[in-house]
């Protein structure tokens, strides 16, 4: 079981070496891994240091999710529109 407060969303990327992660319930929250599983790590422990660092600059700390979700897909690019 993966013991997360909010929901993360992880990215693969073109290097095969990366992935990005982000949560989309704690806003600014991003980071990158070697892996799955290295991404569901940091961002454990991450979570945790950014409610912390927005605790310390007097920001609002959103509720934990009661029912997070972790997504795995690929990362999402911004097709640019020609005209």
């Amino acid at each position: 079981m993966v013991n997360l407060k909010y929901s993360l969303v992880i990215e693969a990327t073109a290097d095969p070496n990366f992935f990005g992660f982000y949560s989309p319930d704690l806003e600014g929250f991003t980071g990158v891994g070697h892996s799955i599983e290295d991404c569901l790590y940091k961002a454990r422990w991450g979570m945790d240091e950014h409610m912390s660092l927005l605790k310390k600059q007097g920001l609002p700390v959103p509720k934990p999710n009661p029912n997070p979700t972790i997504l795995i897909q690929n990362e999402q690019r911004l097709e640019s529109v020609s005209r």
